[in-house]
């Protein structure tokens, strides 16, 4: 039985973006060995979407007010990457994490599973 998913982001400076994840998402952590730190997440979900290019993988933070998110996580010095736009099915914003790159912010229209 799936008990959940497992996420795995490359970056060019895993200590600072644990750190930057850490702090953004304020959830428990646990060390798996050697300073492998894993964050707990809120509840997530899946989308299968079809592609006419080569198959891909996209991970996107949830919240329920961008705006407001967007501005408390900006007291905290995180910077947009790119500005939040209205996609009609939910308004998409990208964090700048440092060794990462662009991290979705995603404040979702349609219904959601939890």
């Amino acid at each position: 039985m799936i008990t959940g998913a497992h996420a795995i982001v490359y970056s060019a400076d895993a200590d600072a973006d644990r750190a930057f994840l850490r702090e953004l998402l304020g959830t428990r952590t646990v060390d798996a060995g050697r300073g492998w730190l894993i964050m707990a997440l809120p509840p997530a979900e899946v989308a299968v979407h079809p592609t006419d290019g080569p198959p891909a993988h996209e991970l996107y933070l949830m919240c329920d007010d961008v705006d407001a998110t967007v501005a408390e996580l900006r007291g905290k010095g995180v910077e947009l990457a790119r500005p939040v736009t209205d996609e009609g099915f939910g308004r998409v914003g990208y964090l700048d994490v440092p060794g990462i790159g662009e991290l979705g912010l995603y404040e979702p229209r349609h219904p959601v599973p939890r």
